[in-house]
């Protein structure tokens, strides 16, 4: 299975890989993009299997990027890491087609938690 984690931060991207590899997941391909504009082009030319994204980015929110792509007819499972998670963002994000919306600070467990019914 390959995963594409975007975030502006290379930073952070690191941390959610991190966080990845401890709940389990070290056997999975990782593709990185530093904002929305790069994850959508590289959904397109790596073709993961799910897309973990930050809220805010330069260029294209991780929003605008998951509602290009359902535009686009993408179903590619989609989901967001981010700093913040008031209710008003995660009806914004299901609305717009994610399966779930991870608030930092976030543990493996929590990943676990989320990723388990979508990566097999």
């Amino acid at each position: 299975m390959k995963i594409l984690v975007a975030d502006d931060s290379r930073v952070m991207r690191q941390i959610v890989i991190r966080t990845l590899r401890q709940a389990g997941y070290d056997d999975h391909e990782i593709v990185e993009a530093e904002d929305g504009a790069d994850a959508l082009a590289k959904v397109s030319s790596e073709k993961p299997d799910l897309v973990l994204s930050d809220w805010n980015m330069p260029n294209m929110t991780g929003l605008e990027c998951l509602q290009a792509l359902r535009s686009a007819g993408s179903g590619v499972p989609f989901g967001f890491v981010t700093s913040e998670g008031s209710a008003d963002m995660r009806e914004k994000a299901a609305n717009a087609g994610a399966l779930f919306l991870i608030a930092k600070p976030f543990t493996a467990d929590t990943f676990t938690e989320h990723l388990d019914g979508v990566i097999a």
